[in-house]
């Protein structure tokens, strides 16, 4: 709730249950997941899922990819530093792009001309420090 709170994101996208080997951490990423999924509603914010094979296609081309793949991708996408010591953490970031390929974000008619021009259209994002 925090993150939202700080962030304020539009939207929330998170990759969907999957059917895994290990159902103690089948379990534990459900409750996660689950978590999440109340937190964007109580904000009334839309939750958006992805399979993880399509998240691994839109982010490497390739839907048996490796989470070591995925974060090399992210990593340079980003200009990241170093990949993450837990490769779960690119999982969310993978996600978020997935999300951005799949909506055409840059396309769909949210266009500013300047800095005042979002501030104005988008009051509760403006974050005062």
């Amino acid at each position: 709730m925090q993150l939202i709170e700080e962030y304020k994101p539009d939207e929330l996208a998170i990759e969907a249950p999957f059917f895994g080997k290990n159902v103690q951490s089948m379990l534990k990423l459900g409750r996660a997941q689950g978590v999440a999924m109340a937190a964007g509603l109580y904000r009334d914010i839309p939750i958006f899922e992805y399979a993880p094979r399509k998240i691994k296609i839109a982010i490497t081309g390739n839907g048996n990819a490796s989470k070591e793949q995925i974060a090399a991708i992210l990593k340079g996408m980003f200009a990241l530093k170093e990949i993450p010591a837990m490769l779960d953490a690119t999982d969310g970031l993978a996600a978020a792009v997935c999300h951005f390929y799949q909506n055409n974000a840059l396309t769909q008619g949210k266009s500013f001309k300047s800095w005042k021009d979002f501030i104005n259209k988008n009051p509760g994002r403006l974050q005062k420090r």
